[in-house]
């Protein structure tokens, strides 16, 4: 399945994508697509023809494709490549950070750099959504506990991040910096989660290009890693690193600006679109 939720900020309604790439509204069916549905997945939705659904007529809005999400998760150089120009070592350990809720938008949605910005940046990104609660899992029974992926664009402020106490959260959390989706899609549909392409054009020019196949620590490992620390709840999001080719890791930096183009995809997840700005006023 892939789900998703379209319609205006603060009036998202449930929806899935039919076969031929059309939305078909959920609505009245399931209240939202959130950790409590997730939980529920796949009898929730078994036997449920998308073509039976009412169709979604127009240019409606792609929202965020899960609702209230309680934990936003990410693993940091987790691509050999990326650490290199970083200028990091390669960790021996999955590197965790949170990314605030506050910071979740659609994946068409503008990002807004914020005031003081000067070293705003783009990551594509592999999303882990969980769909069972996960407490100390094992990596062989760790994607039991996921309900599917996501595409995330981990926007970051490297000034804020890097520069500024080494709190790493302090330039990932800005509001707009977590776009993610369009949908959802459920493992089912993936052929080979150790085999999905990734990339970013800016402004039309490819930047990145990688592949999960160079994930350091694995989806599995990644989910049972985090879970030894905290555990994860239906709807929390796990975002797993970014191949190489950020802004930070050019020679000279290049930092986003306003005016500028993203756009990204991973193989079977989808594309994104952000128009950045400067934040308003």
């Amino acid at each position: 399945m892939k789900l998703l939720r379209y319609g205006p900020r603060g009036a998202e309604l449930p929806g899935m994508l039919d076969d031929t790439g059309r939305i078909r509204s959920l609505a009245g069916v399931v209240p939202d697509i959130d950790g409590t549905l997730l939980a529920r997945l796949p009898a929730e939705l078994a036997g449920i023809d998308p073509a039976t659904l009412p169709l979604v007529e127009g240019d409606v809005r792609l929202a965020e494709p899960v609702g209230r999400v309680g934990k936003f998760l990410c693993i940091g150089l987790n691509y050999i490549d990326h650490a290199h120009e970083a200028g990091m070592p390669v960790p021996a350990e999955p590197i965790i950070f949170t990314k605030a809720t506050s910071s979740i938008i659609g994946p068409n949605d503008d990002v807004l750099l914020p005031p003081t910005s000067v070293k705003s940046d783009w990551e594509v990104e592999l999303g882990v959504v969980i769909g069972r609660e996960a407490r100390y899992v094992t990596p062989e029974a760790a994607l039991d506990h996921v309900a599917g992926l996501v595409l995330v664009n981990d926007l970051s402020e490297r000034e804020y991040q890097l520069e500024r106490g080494g709190q790493w959260d302090k330039g990932k959390g800005c509001d707009t910096f977590g776009p993610f989706g369009p949908w959802l899609v459920t493992l089912d549909e993936i052929a080979n989660i150790n085999d999905l392409d990734l990339w970013l054009d800016l402004n039309g020019q490819r930047m990145q290009t990688g592949n999960t196949d160079k994930l350091i620590f694995d989806v599995p490992t990644v989910v049972s890693y985090v879970s030894q620390f905290m555990s994860l709840q239906p709807g929390d999001i796990i975002s797993t690193g970014t191949p190489p080719g950020v802004g930070m890791g050019m020679k000279p930096p290049v930092w986003l600006k306003e005016g500028d183009v993203i756009e990204l995809g991973i193989t079977g997840l989808g594309t994104q679109r952000q128009q950045v700005r400067r934040w308003p006023g």
